[in-house]
């Protein structure tokens, strides 16, 4: 099984003292070129006096834009302790005992805009970077990494599958696995009966993260999209739909308890 994470706008602050970036020893050394010229280009347009506008963040959000231009000298952390919203809450690395982080580390990828693929422990700076910025001297970043990512992603969840996708759909517009979407498995969270007809994103993300967490702290080993199904109900009512037309992924409505 592979489960596939997106980023988060939040992030921890950088540790007082630790290691800087060390690129070449990120998980998936064939995204090295790429992450460094994305990297380049965004420290290059950090600098720039419209670079709130080419980053698509507001005045609240300028220290972070002016943290991007120190990305290689800061200290890191790993990155499933760097992001810090509200999908990342609901996954809660801190409480994993030592069989689900081996687990995580087979398991699970975060997608980034600025790394690309990473794996859990793989230690990065924080920084100010969403999908659909406008960098200087590069393409949108949503082809750009669909020019490598989707077989990244192939290779890491292998032919088995299944993969779980809890991307929203920007996210998932950097790529998705070669080949594999009918191993592929999408989340939708839908509002308790019990409390508003509406639920938030917070909580939608954080039912997410609940939900990884749930499937990588259990005992099975999920081989297709059904045995994911069976894991996931073991906490929450659901309905898990087949593909149907055009899209060729299965669906698991979840039902949020709270």
């Amino acid at each position: 099984m592979l489960i596939i994470l997106p980023p988060s706008e939040t992030k921890r602050p950088a540790p007082e003292s630790g290691s800087p970036l060390d690129l070449a020893g990120l998980s998936f050394p064939e995204l090295t070129d790429m992450r460094e010229r994305v990297m380049d280009a965004l420290i290059a347009t950090s600098h720039r006096p419209d670079a709130l506008r080419r980053l698509q963040v507001g005045p609240s959000l300028a220290v972070e834009v002016a943290r991007n231009e120190d990305l290689c000298d800061v200290p890191t952390r790993p990155a499933v302790d760097t992001y810090a919203g509200a999908l990342y809450e609901g996954l809660d690395a801190a409480s994993w005992a030592p069989g689900v982080q081996r687990r995580a580390a087979q398991q699970l990828i975060i997608v980034s805009a600025l790394w690309g693929a990473l794996r859990p422990a793989d230690a990065i700076p924080p920084y100010r970077l969403h999908v659909c910025a406008r960098l200087i001297g590069m393409d949108r970043l949503e082809p750009t990494w669909r020019t490598v990512l989707p077989s990244v992603l192939c290779e890491a969840a292998g032919q088995r599958g299944p993969i779980l996708d809890l991307r929203s759909p920007v996210y998932q517009a950097v790529g998705r696995p070669d080949g594999l979407a009918d191993q592929s498995v999408t989340l939708r969270v839908r509002p308790s009966p019990r409390g508003p007809a509406h639920i938030g994103d917070v909580v939608a993300k954080r039912v997410r993260g609940e939900a990884a967490r749930h499937l990588l702290a259990s005992d099975s080993d999920p081989e297709d999209a059904l045995d994911i199904a069976d894991v996931l109900a073991e906490r929450w009512p659901l309905e898990l739909d087949r593909p149907v037309g055009r899209n060729r992924a299965w669906t698991i409505a979840l039902q949020s308890t709270t």
